[in-house]
């Protein structure tokens, strides 16, 4: 039984009416390129409408697994697909395991602390996860390849996607971690010094230096571009057909360049130049 008739699962029409929306997207990212506002982590400020920051993160990003799930589970029945080639599965699967360890790991287990969210920030990131899970979901699930036969000839490439992806996969969360020890180390300090002292703790929600182990050595977010390399491996899975993932791979880049180079004035302005020295924003030695 579908959990909302015509959307979840999505049908034909409601899907080809996101997916071509969609590809629209990079029209709203584009006001990033004229506005410096961004009232979310690094940028963010006090605000009535801030939301704690872990919880907003899980909820934002958790549609991407339920959809996604709910997705491959329903939406074959409801198109008379007796079972989806193992392709679609692990496409799924990557998907999925993508946002577990952004949405329900790295937010609520592993990050120390996130600055507040605000209220639109979280909106619109919800909205970009549900179109998108919607987009890939349904392609996967019934309305891209169905049989083997329509992956035919293709395993080199799906291999090679395969390592690409695992590869930036780990590239990722070694550079997530990378900040996140920033302020463990820091909370660690603020705890031997509270032992001792008998002071209460500062807090690290909006304590920020400039990492310097793997690319961080070249440019401040390369955690932004293992992720780029991880969806281009996803589209190459899919194959150049695969509409849906390159919308996300495009959608990706439009919404998180400006943000990089906004960023890295913000690491200018804060630390001053001589210590950001010739780290590029998102692309070793070029942007």
């Amino acid at each position: 039984m579908a959990l909302i008739p015509g959307i979840l699962p999505p049908s034909r029409a409601t899907w080809e009416l996101v997916t071509t929306c969609f590809k629209f997207f990079p029209l709203v990212t584009a006001a990033q390129w004229i506005t410096a506002w961004y009232p979310s982590g690094k940028t963010s400020y006090d605000s009535p409408l801030n939301l704690p920051g872990k919880w907003a993160w899980t909820v934002m990003e958790s549609p991407t697994i339920l959809i996604m799930a709910y997705t491959m589970y329903a939406l074959p029945t409801e198109l008379h697909i007796s079972s989806l080639p193992w392709a679609n599965w692990t496409m799924a699967g990557l998907y999925i395991l993508h946002y577990i360890y952004r949405a329900w790991l790295s937010a609520l287990l592993l990050n120390p602390s996130m600055s507040p969210i605000h209220l639109f920030v979280a909106a619109g990131a919800f909205t970009f996860n549900t179109c998108n899970a919607l987009s890939i979901g349904g392609w996967l699930a019934g309305y891209g390849p169905t049989t083997v036969h329509d992956w035919a000839g293709r395993l080199y490439t799906i291999e090679i996607g395969l390592v690409l992806w695992g590869w930036s996969f780990m590239g990722n969360i070694f550079h997530d971690d990378d900040l996140r020890e920033i302020r463990r180390s820091a909370l660690r300090r603020q705890r031997e010094q509270a032992e001792k002292e008998g002071k209460p703790i500062e807090g690290v929600e909006k304590l920020y230096m400039i990492p310097k182990n793997g690319l961080f050595r070249y440019i401040l977010f390369p955690h932004y571009l293992c992720e780029w390399f991880e969806w281009a491996a996803f589209w190459m899975i899919g194959g150049l057909g695969c509409t849906p993932a390159r919308t996300f791979l495009v959608n990706e880049v439009s919404t998180m360049l400006p943000r990089a180079i906004q960023g890295r004035q913000w690491y200018v302005e804060k630390f001053g130049a001589e210590r950001v020295g010739n780290r590029k924003a998102v692309i070793p030695g070029l942007l």
